[in-house]
């Protein structure tokens, strides 16, 4: 990959310099790192639309949305005259033409096999280079129906563009709708009630309890976070590695092309699991996981169900002070200590997945359960994160680049949750059916996207096919495991009156 290299015209005086700060900004340190030639990471992906496409409405949409933004009428350049300087982003002028494309397609594959023409159309992306003196971003018009939809969009950006929250805000603030937007669960406010005078004694007790309570917490807090930062630096070093499993990416994993595909999981269903078992949605897809791979790996590989194979994921995490999805105008608001900004802000942890066969499919999802809990009590991710800063300010770029690299090559599965629209929205005129977002350029052969939108949870994985052919039988590990899980729980009706007392006490999570 090449950065575009110029020397940057200067203009004398205030004016020019701050026209010039106007329209150049550096690359933060997390875009850098995508710019790696061993860490070209690329988001791709589709949108189900409910119409077929107008591509007038669809440029002219564009126009007045996504050419606002910086980073989308911008290219990455280096300024040769000054020593030392890092990328920068530099403002140019957009041909849409060149950003907008609709692709010649065979006709007969189209009408007989759509969804495998759709899969192998954004499959190619992953082999087809981005031109780097172009702004980072592309639509390709797929103008013919599937069995979800009547017709799709493919986008694909350079991961420096920002992380999956950013994009995803940038295409909410698109539409225009702030009602359809995902939202947390209000902070409790306590009831107080009149309660009898207590004693010295009693008062002192209770405040001795509290602050005892208060205490352990702090050291697990500082235990689990010591431990799990031993264990990430133990892997970035390449001192403690996944075993070698069907899951594992091989050497060179990231230079190869990936296939997309994709399912839908009921909402309604993840949820009911969720009210049953008392906890989340995420504990929910991380148990499904669980299961599904174990399906899959004992089924491909033939081997007994007596084995407890332990692989690690990466997990993403965002970082950002505030959780879900923001408008356009928050995520700008970058000079403010707002908590919500545009670009990478992202984390990791070090999640395990066991492959192992239970009887009762619920043990999958108590299992995640656990290890979610115990991962709630460490501050891995911002570690994760801060670290990574750190190095790149300290020893620079490059050393930056090898760790990461080694992080993700000794781990087995990429892992990453988004929370979309609770609502139908509209992008430019085309109603919006399914958001099936993933990326490629990583160094892993298996990456699971949970992308929720509406009452569904499309599943997408990006999978090396010369390692895991079977593509289609995994997704189906997916619904399957998913349909017990759920049957399971239904056996437990006394589960969902005591959760949903809970819930009623302290809100819902």
């Amino acid at each position: 990959m090449l950065l575009r290299q110029r020397a940057l015209a200067v203009e004398t005086g205030s004016r020019g310099e701050r026209a010039a700060r106007e329209e150049e900004e550096p690359v933060s340190p997390v875009g850098r790192l995508f710019l790696e030639p061993r860490f070209r990471w690329y988001i791709v992906g589709a949108l189900g639309l409910g119409a077929p496409v107008d591509l007038a409405a669809l440029r002219a949409g564009i126009e007045v949305t996504l050419l606002r933004h910086p980073r989308f009428c911008s290219v990455i350049v280096m300024d040769e005259l000054e020593e030392g300087a890092g990328p920068k982003w530099v403002r140019t002028t957009v041909e849409l033409d060149n950003h907008v494309i609709v692709p010649d397609l065979d006709p007969t594959a189209m009408s007989i096999e759509p969804n495998k023409t759709l899969e192998d159309y954004l499959s190619s992306l992953s082999t087809l280079p981005m031109d780097h003196s172009r702004p980072l971003w592309e639509f390709h018009v797929l103008d013919f129906p599937t069995s979800e939809a009547v017709a799709a969009l493919a986008f694909r950006a350079h991961h420096s563009l920002g992380d999956g929250t950013s994009l995803l805000s940038l295409l909410v603030a698109s539409v225009g709708s702030s009602k359809v937007l995902p939202t947390t669960a209000p902070r409790r406010v306590s009831t107080i009630k009149a309660l009898s005078p207590r004693s010295p004694s009693s008062a002192a007790t209770g405040a001795v309890a509290v602050f005892t309570v208060w205490i352990m917490s702090l050291l697990l807090l500082v235990w689990y976070t010591v431990v799990d930062i031993v264990c990430f630096v133990a892997t970035a070093a390449s001192i403690l590695r996944d075993p070698p499993t069907l899951f594992k990416g091989a050497d060179g994993v990231e230079f190869r092309p990936k296939r997309f595909v994709n399912c839908r999981l009921s909402l309604d269903d993840i949820k009911y699991v969720k009210r049953v078992m008392c906890c989340t949605v995420n504990d929910v897809l991380l148990g499904v996981t669980s299961a599904a791979l174990s399906r899959y790996y004992f089924r491909e590989t033939g081997e007994s169900g007596k084995r407890n194979i332990k692989v690690r994921s990466t997990f993403i995490v965002n970082l950002r002070k505030m959780t879900g999805l923001h408008t356009l105008a928050s995520m700008m608001k970058s000079d403010k200590d707002n908590g919500v900004k545009w670009g990478n802000q992202l984390g990791y942890m070090l999640l395990p997945f066991h492959i192992e066969k239970h009887d009762d499919p619920l043990k999958y999802v108590e299992k995640a359960m656990r290890i979610a809990h115990r991962k709630k009590s460490s501050m891995e991710s911002v570690f994760t994160n801060w670290s990574a800063l750190m190095i790149k300010k300290i020893f620079g770029i490059k050393a930056t680049a090898s760790l990461c690299h080694a992080l993700f090559k000794n781990t087995t599965i990429l892992f990453s949750n988004m929370v979309g629209p609770t609502e139908q929205v509209t992008l430019y005129g085309h109603p919006i059916l399914y958001i099936a977002p993933s990326i490629y350029g990583q160094q892993h052969a298996l990456t699971i996207h949970c992308q929720s939108y509406m009452n569904i949870v499309k599943l997408v994985l990006a999978i090396d096919e010369a390692q895991l052919p079977n593509a289609d039988g995994l997704l189906e590990d997916f619904v399957e495991s998913l349909r017990l899980i759920r049957e399971a729980t239904s056996r437990k009706p006394h589960g969902v009156e005591e959760c949903s007392q809970k819930e009623h006490r302290h809100g819902d999570t």
